[in-house]
């Protein structure tokens, strides 16, 4: 099964083969954890019900992963809740367990291919990075409708504001990936990490979140009669500079293959429409200006809109066609308001002003866009506290004779 349709069907009843599936809001990749021996490791090390609860949560995690027919997104992250409170006591420092033993993960897109890593401190980054994940699907859920068949497409606004809302917490859960956990793992451990949870990917993640909850904002903004021209400016210029920060973080690495490469597709694709809008707004409060010099600007604006919109246009088809293979849902919103707007005003002002294109040739320059203090911020996130089994006075741990550690570690040579 390929990774898009892994991804997108977490959370569904399993679809049946060659749907492909609809993306409006893009999850680059979906980690889930795969089998490894927790119990072993642990055996006479924390009591055996605390490890069992570890190993038992943890698989619990990984079969609804795995089976998609049954799973939710909501089931999934509470599991990954209840599985981070007990978590967090294998990355103090008192207990000294953070490199006891190894957390094995796996991308859906590679399938069988599986990361290793002996750290605490990978298993907390991705179990947060799966919940960021999740809730990018949960997100992208919100804008498809159950009828994906329709031609035209409304989304409530309630459905835009809980969409903004979850786009924010995954941004916060990324946010403390790089501010708050990457800081813990050694240079030699953050080498060897899959490249979905390299910092510059993870910050890109985020930025991409918060750009995405810009441009859903613009749209409630074009429902809401107390909107102003100046707000729907500001918040399609925001949206451009998030946008623009993700392109920068994903610049960062030139590798691009596979999701990496349709994650790059699909900001390029964004970007060119939140430049767009950008312009199209500009340009008409540039336009209420009284000096010719202002309906030649306003113009440029508009025609720079139209000529962005068409680039976009192609962006979304190469998108699309990057495997794994997408597709993106019919125009609604502020696109479907700029697609019929944009080419109409660009034309409609370039006829009005054309004497005065053609007399002040040395006015046709594209003025640039203003810039905001971006307002979307990632939502404040922080560990839970760690489970109450922690509490080491009250632990009680049986010896373990030499035969039975003996045996132990025999059956760790097997196993593995």
């Amino acid at each position: 099964m390929g990774c898009a349709a892994s991804i997108y069907q977490v959370g569904k009843k399993k679809k049946k083969k060659g749907i492909i599936p609809e993306v409006s809001i893009y999850v680059p990749s979906m980690r889930v954890p795969a089998q490894c021996d927790l119990q072993r490791t642990l055996k006479g090390v924390i009591p055996k019900d605390l490890a069992d609860k570890l190993t038992s949560i943890r698989n619990q995690i990984l079969l609804i992963a795995q089976d998609t027919d049954v799973s939710a997104i909501d089931e999934l992250q509470k599991a990954l809740k209840e599985y981070l409170s007990l978590l967090v006591g294998l990355t103090r420092k008192e207990f000294g367990l953070q490199e006891l033993t190894g957390f094995k993960w796996k991308n859906l897109e590679d399938g069988q291919e599986e990361t290793s890593v002996a750290n605490s401190w990978f298993e907390l980054l991705s179990v947060l990075h799966m919940m960021a994940m999740l809730t990018l699907v949960e997100a992208n859920m919100k804008l498809i409708p159950k009828d994906i068949a329709m031609t035209e497409r409304a989304v409530s606004g309630d459905c835009m504001r809980d969409t903004v809302d979850l786009l924010l917490k995954a941004s916060g859960y990324l946010d403390f990936c790089v501010q708050d956990v990457l800081v813990h793992l050694p240079p030699d451990i953050k080498n060897k990490l899959p490249k979905d949870l390299h910092q510059g990917i993870l910050e890109a993640t985020s930025n991409q979140a918060l750009a995405q909850g810009t441009e859903i904002q613009l749209g409630l903004a074009l429902e809401s009669l107390n909107a102003t021209l100046s707000v729907k400016r500001r918040l399609a210029c925001e949206a451009v500079s998030y946008y623009a920060q993700t392109l920068c973080c994903l610049s960062g690495d030139n590798n691009f293959h596979g999701t990496a490469k349709k994650h790059l597709l699909f900001i390029k694709w964004k970007y060119l429409e939140a430049k767009a809008a950008a312009y199209y707004y500009h340009g008409i409060i540039i336009d209420k200006g009284t000096e010719p010099s202002c309906h030649v600007s306003a113009v440029c604006c508009f025609l720079a809109a139209e000529e962005l919109l068409t680039e976009s246009k192609k962006a979304s088809l190469s998108f699309c066609l990057a495997e794994p293979v997408t597709r993106t849902p019919p125009a609604w919103g502020v696109m479907k308001h700029l697609n019929k707007k944009v080419p109409e005003t660009a034309a409609k002002k370039s006829q009005m002003y054309g004497y005065l294109l053609d007399q002040e040739k040395n006015l046709r320059v594209l003025p640039d866009l203003p810039e905001f203090q971006l307002s979307l911020k990632p939502e404040d996130f922080t560990l839970p506290e760690a489970d109450s089994t922690w509490d080491s006075e009250k632990w009680d741990i049986p010896g373990q004779s030499l035969k039975e550690h003996l045996k132990d570690c025999e059956v760790g040579v097997e196993t593995d």
